[in-house]
């Protein structure tokens, strides 16, 4: 028995000899339960489409075509395999529209429609092709529900109560077209408004095997099989091309979709993510900020508006399938993308990508997780990188690594840059870079690093030996394609970049290193008007925001402080003794002019470099004797006084814990209390200043104490200072002087 073309009514019409006649329809037990009623996730939207074709169908003189329903016809029963939820639908369709233009007087062959998957979806089937609501209903599941046939144990039936739900929906689809009209062009015999094309499976093996091989594919409701035909219409002015992809969409396109799969055997929620995809390169590349209107609406009126917009963009559409054709599309991803550090990180090895992704397949990934509402599942920047393989693989450019290198660095320097109103500009300026090869006017991505990538390719086509080099520090995950820390000199260039790898390889060297920087020079960031940002001696992100993220101007100092640290490993044969004297030289330089400053004392004292975040928070911005360390980005977290940790361990005092604060200011109060007494004593701008015991047996010896250590009548100790630069800067060591004052304390029994 050979397919053909057919409509609901038309199965159960006269057919030639060699096709056996259709006298009732089956739904055979092997099926699922009616699932285009239901009312849970996406479905009411799809079928909201779904009735929105049918509707246009029978109401604007266009026809559509609702593709193969798979099934067994014998002894006059038609027991689909595949099509099961589109005839159900048309069943009720043909139900609700005969009734509206009161053309069904008495039982027509197309009721002969019925379950076999419950006793109860049977029997309803038959009474609802008996009843006749009338013509104005208002609510006709609601009349139904009221009819003295229908049975209240029906309510637990989900396919029952999914036909309910169809058919108040076909209510409000339909209620205000010409019944009569649609009733007509539904049942027309010699040009119905609504077809598909019936397979027999008697060529096609085993009703089990088909079932599992085709209705695998199903989930409750596919968007595509939906979209599908309003989309073949839409494009229908594009002719050849229509016509063309009519046959791609079910053939090569299909194929390619097919390879990558998932457990269920569905490839139609691939094809519409990956629509979903190129419908938004489409709108970005047209300068336009997609709307809040599901991605299958949207590709409806950008392909289906007939001008050169929607003709670039259906080139485009053809060009994203049709480029991976004949391709082994893993091995493409592979020889393109790695997640792999290597030492040869040179053009035409693998570009080290990064994030948590690790799939390296970006066509894969896209099919499999593009969501125009969560781009956390596949990222803008992936979005970005798949696009520029499709835009090269239309224009193939010799460049294309180093250009590709540049996109990734641009991509993880702009982070803030990805929102959705800068995507037009992001995708102008992939076009720019891989296309046109150019840097000029960047708009879209991180201007900071733009002008960086124009700076480092400059650099290579004077030093084009130092790229192997300059690749592997891009490659950094620290730094992740941002130099802008690194001064571009060929004399130093590959020695520091091999030292940096070696320094922070792990955070074995971080606190070291810290100290050894800031002896180095200031090298610290404002991160605002309070707080500024230094290494971490545990944490890699405080580095990656040290120095990354801002100009070669605005990085002067680190990379000046960087660089002379750097020199110096490079020079030496053991890092560890390298830092060390580093920071030795400096303590030694400013004990000798008794210029004990802040840098002074977080150089020697390693305990005041502890604070993960790396962030200090200081009074107006300047570093001094009034800071905060830190544990997290913000002071109502965890944070100490540097100084008043520094002086217990310096103090070894049993019993004494070091301060935690929480909340407040840095211009806040930040006192130790002794155990024993309740003393208590905090670090102040120009020395330390002392608070009394709160109980009364302790006073006479804090008094006595306060005598003899000189401690003045404002409870103060001042440390010596002299005019530095305009700053009072101390003369002698202040956390020695505070241990000394602790221990004493401690000694007069406080």
């Amino acid at each position: 028995m050979a397919g053909y073309l057919t409509s609901y009514v038309g199965l159960f019409a006269p057919h030639d000899a060699d096709v056996p006649p259709v006298t009732s329809i089956e739904i055979p037990l092997i099926q699922r339960d009616y699932a285009q009623g239901r009312t849970d996730g996406r479905v009411p939207d799809i079928r909201a489409r779904f009735l929105d074709v049918l509707h246009d169908a029978l109401t604007s003189g266009t026809k559509v075509g609702l593709d193969f329903v798979y099934g067994d016809v014998e002894g006059g029963t038609l027991r689909p395999l595949d099509g099961q939820q589109r005839l159900t639908t048309l069943f009720l369709l043909h139900w609700y529209l005969g009734h509206r233009a009161e053309q069904i007087n008495d039982r027509q062959p197309w009721m002969s429609f019925s379950y076999a998957t419950r006793p109860s979806a049977r029997l309803f089937c038959r009474r609802l092709a008996m009843a006749a609501p009338p013509p104005d209903v208002t609510d006709p599941a609601e009349w139904i529900v009221d009819q003295s046939w229908y049975l209240y144990v029906w309510k637990h039936d989900p396919t029952i109560q999914a036909m309910l739900v169809m058919i108040n929906a076909i209510h409000e689809r339909f209620r205000d077209c010409n019944a009569l009209v649609a009733w007509e062009r539904l049942v027309s015999a010699d040009d119905p408004a609504i077809s598909f094309q019936l397979l027999p499976i008697d060529e096609m093996g085993s009703g089990e095997e088909l079932y599992i091989k085709m209705n695998s594919r199903g989930k409750p409701l596919t968007a595509f099989e939906n979209f599908k035909a309003r989309f073949e219409r839409e494009i229908s002015w594009a002719g050849e091309q229509a016509t063309a992809f009519d046959h791609r969409v079910d053939g090569p396109w299909s194929d390619i979709l097919w390879r990558y799969r998932g457990n269920d055997n569905i490839v139609d929620d691939a094809f519409m993510r990956y629509l979903a995809f190129i419908t938004d390169v489409c709108e970005w590349r047209l300068g336009r900020i997609p709307n809040a209107d599901s991605s299958e609406n949207r590709a409806l009126r950008l392909f289906g508006a007939e001008g050169a917009d929607a003709t670039a963009s259906l080139s485009l559409l053809f060009h994203a399938f049709d480029t991976w054709a004949d391709a082994d599309i893993n091995e493409e991803f592979r020889r393109l993308f790695t997640f792999t550090h290597t030492a040869a990180a040179a053009e035409d090895q693998p570009l080290l990508l990064f994030g948590t992704d690790r799939n390296v397949n970006l066509f894969d990934a896209c099919c499999r997780n593009y969501d125009t509402n969560s781009k956390a599942r596949f990222n803008y920047g992936r979005t970005l990188f798949l696009l520029a393989i499709l835009l090269n693989r239309a224009n193939p450019a010799d460049g294309f690594p180093r250009r590709l290198r540049v996109l990734r660095n641009l991509i993880e320097a702009s982070e803030s840059e990805f929102r959705p109103n800068r995507l037009p500009a992001l995708v102008a300026d992939v076009q720019r870079i891989i296309v046109d090869g150019s840097l000029d006017e960047i708009k879209g991505f991180n201007r900071a690093q733009a002008e960086d990538e124009q700076v480092k390719w400059a650099f290579l086509d004077r030093h084009p030996a130092l790229a192997t080099a300059l690749f592997r520090l891009e490659d950094h995950y620290l730094l992740r394609g941002s130099l802008q820390a690194f001064e571009l000199d060929a004399e130093t260039f590959e020695h520091r970049a091999a030292a940096f790898e070696t320094l922070m390889a792990s955070s074995a060297h971080w606190r070291d290193l810290t100290g050894s920087l800031l002896a180095a020079g200031d090298y610290a960031r404002h991160r605002n008007d309070r707080d500024l940002q230094f290494g971490s001696p545990s944490n890699g992100e405080p580095w990656r925001n040290l120095l990354t993220g801002t100009t070669r101007a605005n990085l002067a100092n680190t990379a000046k402080a960087l660089g002379t640290v750097l020199d110096a490993v490079a020079a030496g044969t053991s890092v560890d003794v390298s830092l060390r004297e580093i920071r030795e030289a400096f303590v030694e330089a400013r004990a000798q002019e008794e210029n004990f400053d802040w840098r002074y004392h977080l150089v020697r004292y390693a305990a005041m470099r502890e604070g993960p975040s790396g962030i200090y928070a200081s009074v107006g911005g300047a570093m001094g004797y009034q800071i905060c360390m830190l544990n997290k980005t913000q002071m109502n977290g965890r944070h100490r006084d540097p100084y008043l940790t520094a002086l217990v361990r310096e103090a070894q005092a049993f019993g004494v814990s070091e301060p935690v604060f929480i909340g407040g200011y840095p211009e806040s109060y930040r006192w130790l209390t002794l155990p024993k007494s309740g003393t208590a004593l905090r670090n102040a701008p120009h020395g330390f200043i002392l608070r009394p015991p709160p109980q009364e047996e302790f006073l006479d010896a804090f008094r006595r104490f306060c005598t003899d250590f000189g401690v003045d009548e404002r409870l103060n100790l001042a440390i010596p200072q002299r005019l530095r630069g305009g700053r009072k800067v101390d003369t002698e060591d202040r956390v020695r002087a505070g241990a000394r004052l602790l221990r004493s304390l401690l000694a007069a029994g406080l």
